[in-house]
C-alpha cells in the first residue's frame, strides 16, 4: 500500500492517519477497519524510517510528517494512550487543518442520544446509555459500560473493563484504570488517576491517584 502524499485525486473514500504506531494504534486501526468508512489506513510515528510496519498496515513517515498529506480526503485520529499528549498531538492537528475521526466500533452498543466529541475511540463491547455526553479525545475502552447521564471530560479514558454508574462526572484527562467501578453520582476532579481495579465510593479530587477498594488517595500530582 503507498502512501498518499499530495494526492490530488478526489474520491468518495476516505483515507485515516493513524498519529502513533504503537499497540494501542493497532487497536485503532482495527477499529477503524471494521467501520468500512476508509478505503487506506496508515500511520505516522517517531521511530520513523527504522519502524516501517506495524501488523497490517505501513507506517509511512514519522509523526511531524502530518503536513505533507492531502487534505481533502485524508483525516486524522491520534493514537496516543497519555491523556496529556494525545490532548496536545490534538490540538497541533487541528491547527494545522487537519480533520480528525471519531471511530466507533460497529460491536458497541451506543444510544441514540449520547453525544461523542471528535478524535474519540468507543472500541467492541463497549455500552454507553442515553443522555451520557462524552468529550473531545477520549478513550472509552474494550468492554467498558457508561450508564446513563454520564459526564466525561475531554481527553481521558476509560481503561477496558470499567463500569461507570449513572450519573458519572469526569473532568479532563481522566484515567480510569482496568477493571474499576465508580458508583453513581461520583464526580472525579481533572488529570486524576483511579488505579486499577479499584472502586471509588466517594468523589476524588483534581490531580491524584487514588486506589483501592474504597479508593483512597494516595498521592498528590505537581500542578
Amino acid at each position: 500500500m503507498s502512501p498518499w502524499r499530495n494526492l490530488k485525486v478526489v474520491s468518495d473514500k476516505k483515507n485515516l492517519i493513524i498519529i502513533g504506531a504503537g499497540g494501542h494504534g493497532k487497536v485503532v486501526a482495527d477499529c477503524a477497519r471494521a467501520t468500512k468508512k476508509f478505503e487506506n489506513i496508515q500511520f505516522l510515528d517517531g521511530k520513523y524510517p527504522d519502524f516501517f510496519h506495524i501488523a497490517s498496515w505501513n507506517i509511512v513517515g514519522h509523526q511531524d510528517d502530518y503536513a505533507d498529506f492531502d487534505h481533502v480526503n485524508t483525516w486524522y485520529f491520534v493514537a496516543i494512550g497519555n491523556n496529556a499528549t494525545r490532548h496536545s498531538w490534538q490540538q497541533k492537528l487541528l491547527k494545522g487543518g487537519c480533520k480528525l475521526a471519531t471511530l466507533v466500533h460497529p460491536n458497541a452498543c451506543v444510544a441514540e442520544d449520547v453525544l461523542i466529541g471528535q478524535g474519540t475511540l468507543v472500541l467492541a463491547g463497549c455500552v454507553i446509555n442515553i443522555l451520557t455526553e462524552i468529550g473531545e479525545g477520549c478513550i472509552i475502552n474494550t468492554g467498558a459500560t457508561v450508564d446513563h447521564d454520564c459526564s466525561i471530560g475531554e481527553f481521558s479514558h476509560i481503561a477496558p473493563g470499567v463500569n461507570l454508574a449513572g450519573a458519572v462526572r469526569l473532568g479532563i484527562e481522566v484515567l480510569i484504570g482496568v477493571g474499576s467501578a465508580v458508583i453513581q453520582c461520583i464526580s472525579i476532579g481533572d488529570k486524576s488517576t483511579v488505579g486499577a481495579g479499584s472502586t471509588v465510593l466517594q468523589n476524588i479530587p483534581i490531580n491524584v491517584t487514588a486506589v483501592g477498594t474504597p479508593a483512597k488517595v494516595i498521592k498528590q500530582h505537581a500542578t
